[in-house]
């Protein structure tokens, strides 16, 4: 068979990707009040036959550094010596949360509920527009890899809106133990690639500042998965696919009763029946121990990873397979 060629060269903030050229860069993003010039690290591989345009993001927030490890595995990947259309790759969006080992940005802003941004906006809203211009606007699919807030720790799961054909294939492809049908969010860079019909997939495992060997095995050969999927790369799986991944329409946290110490009884991938006990909350002299239970049966997928608490923390995240009720006046999370 003879493979079509790529025609065109692909520019991105100035630089220039011609078709089999693989190529390290640096998108200006601002500059520190002491004039350190921040950047953007890319790394784009194109190959010479024709294909999609593949983004992978990591470390919108920049204490989630799974995802950061899973590219640095991925472009070490002989596969991609082969590989048709093109992968852009950002391994650390937020630099200043990175460098500074936290979530947010400087401006105490969410990068993550700026986009799609603006260039004449805040400094979030400018690095959303960097990225939405520069790299979501010209992919045909996206996948963004998180994982738990600081404390808190996940079990590797895909969170897309699963109402349309592409991006429940893709989301039962990539392998996953969990697949939750998880609501857009306003201003997430989800919300935005699905305003330009770019189908994508948010990866959530481990917790924040840590490196987890099992949820960055899953995510770098989810990955690969949905390359192949797309016909961009040959790709022998050899590893453990989760097709009997557990579909989940809607999840929830189950809050402390009130504040102390918390002993969980659940762990990570567990399944649990409407109310079963999932912990037990006491205080310092281990008296007075108030249990808390299941409110629905489910699937365990995010855990607190600190046992002190006070009442109201969120201590242990269900997903279940029912759709949710609404709810006018939800309490906040923190997903995506």
């Amino acid at each position: 068979m003879i493979k079509k060629k790529v025609s065109r060269n692909l520019k991105i903030a100035g630089n220039i990707i011609k078709p089999g050229e693989r190529k390290f860069f640096t998108i200006g993003a601002t500059s520190l009040y002491d004039y350190t010039d921040i950047g953007i690290p890319v790394e784009v591989i194109r190959g010479e036959a024709d294909g999609p345009t593949l983004f992978i993001t990591a470390a919108i927030h920049g204490d989630e550094i799974n995802g950061f490890e899973i590219i640095r595995k991925l472009l070490k990947r002989k596969e991609l010596k082969n590989i048709k259309g093109t992968l852009i790759t950002v391994p650390i969006v937020n630099v200043f949360g990175f460098n500074t080992k936290t979530r947010y940005l400087p401006d105490r802003r969410d990068l993550n509920r700026a986009f799609p941004g603006s260039k004449n906006g805040s400094l979030a809203s400018r690095l959303a527009h960097v990225l939405m211009t520069e790299i979501v606007k010209k992919s045909d699919y996206g996948i963004d890899l998180h994982t738990g807030a600081i404390h808190r720790e996940n079990l590797p799961q895909i969170r897309a809106a699963l109402d349309t054909a592409k991006t429940l294939k893709l989301a039962k492809t990539f392998g996953a133990p969990l697949v939750l049908n998880s609501k857009l969010r306003d201003g997430s860079l989800r919300e935005a690639a699905r305003k330009r019909k770019i189908p994508m997939l948010l990866f959530e495992a481990g917790e924040a500042l840590r490196f987890d060997k099992n949820s960055i095995s899953v995510g770098l050969h989810g990955c690969l998965r949905v390359m192949k999927s797309l016909n961009m790369i040959d790709y022998n799986d050899t590893e453990k696919s989760h097709k009997d991944y557990y579909l989940a329409q809607s999840s929830e946290w189950v809050r402390a009763p009130r504040g102390g110490c918390v002993r969980l009884k659940k762990s990570l991938g567990q399944k649990i029946t409407k109310g079963e006990i999932l912990g037990v909350v006491s205080d310092p002299f281990d008296q007075n121990r108030v249990p808390f239970h299941a409110p629905k049966s489910g699937i365990v997928i995010g855990i607190i990873k600190i046992p002190l608490v006070n009442r109201g923390d969120a201590v242990i995240h269900i997903a279940t397979p029912e759709k949710p009720k609404v709810n006018k006046n939800p309490a906040p999370d923190i997903l995506d």
